[in-house]
């Protein structure tokens, strides 16, 4: 009822909130840029999709809030080994 599906524009879109928002949360939004928000968003998507549809939970399902949830998680997780694997190429 009313569910929109995701296209590359909705990919995009979804995408770019969610690594945004958790670029924030992790605190790599300085280094990052609207491209790599966008990409760990929606590298986040398809890994949180696939540990919520893992524990048997929805994935990502359409263009909502929902989606939205299982995107960022899956983004701060990208996000967090990212640090970390950088981090250590610093030191």
């Amino acid at each position: 009822m009313g569910e929109v599906e995701l296209g590359l524009i909705g990919w995009i879109v979804l995408g770019g909130l969610a690594g945004w928002v958790a670029s924030m949360f992790v605190g790599t939004n300085h280094r990052q840029r609207i491209v790599g928000n966008i990409v760990s968003g929606i590298i986040g998507g398809v890994l949180g999709g696939w540990i919520f549809s893992f524990f048997g939970g929805a994935g990502v399902t359409g263009f909502n809030i929902w989606s939205f949830v299982v995107a960022l998680v899956g983004a701060i997780i990208v996000l967090m080994i990212w640090k970390a694997i950088s981090s250590k190429r610093q030191s």
